[in-house]
């Protein structure tokens, strides 16, 4: 995939689910993955003649492994001209001290609060978060089965507790689409530090939907479609 193509799928989310408005100041959650850099291409480049002018700063929450380098990444951002701000954390740290069996849910809390002291401090109204397709109907499916119940991220959240909005331009994109663009873009991936990367429940989902998908060719995308379909009325605002 080339950029014009990666522009128009993530402005086509944008539009369709007004995600940006005039004056907003968007902060990227930057986590060093090929979709989130990704996601960077797109919108620093849409914001250059978006109709709605909006600024877009990166946004990365070191969880303070030893084992992460973020330079490539922000030599990536200067080379796209999008600010870059690193949070430091002890996340890591707690999570070792913690020893929890599934540490995901309590990591995630905890760089979503870094990530959103940050964009608050930066004078941000917005966070843009890097799912693409397939994280929406793994996370769909993991509801489904872990939880009993039918569920997958909105485009758009509005955060009550900080007075933030989420955002997902990313989600007309597959994960394969990303691969590719990440190939041809050459894009700095970062070596994920999480001691627990590729083990997790997700891991787990997204090999149950690979399979199937092998079996059943596009059943990531009908999947999609019927989460769209089924929440398209809350959706749009």
């Amino acid at each position: 995939m080339d950029l014009q193509r990666m522009m128009s799928l993530v402005r086509q989310a944008i539009d369709k689910y007004h995600m940006i408005q005039e004056g907003d100041r968007v902060a990227l959650g930057l986590s060093g993955g090929k979709d989130s850099l990704a996601l960077l291409c797109a919108l620093s480049r849409i914001a250059r003649f978006y109709p709605k002018k909006f600024e877009l700063v990166a946004i990365y929450v070191d969880l303070g492994y030893d084992n992460a380098d973020d330079r490539a990444m922000q030599e990536f951002c200067a080379q796209w001209e999008v600010p870059f701000y690193r949070v430091e954390t002890q996340i890591g740290d707690i999570l070792k001290e913690r020893k929890e069996k599934h540490p995901c849910s309590l990591c995630a809390k905890m760089r979503k609060g870094a990530l959103c002291s940050k964009a608050l401090e930066l004078s941000c109204n917005k966070i843009a978060y890097a799912h693409h397709m397939d994280d929406f109907s793994e996370t769909m499916m993991m509801n489904l089965l872990f939880h009993g119940r039918f569920y997958a991220f909105p485009p758009v959240t509005k955060m009550e507790d900080s007075g933030l909005t989420v955002i997902r331009p990313l989600m007309f994109v597959t994960e394969p689409e990303v691969k590719g663009f990440q190939k041809r873009q050459g894009l700095p991936v970062m070596k994920n530090p999480c001691p627990v990367d590729g083990k997790t429940k997700r891991e787990e989902i997204k090999s149950l939907l690979k399979d199937m998908n092998q079996k059943y060719p596009g059943v990531s995308r009908k999947i999609f479609s019927a989460i769209e379909n089924g929440n398209i009325e809350d959706w749009i605002v």
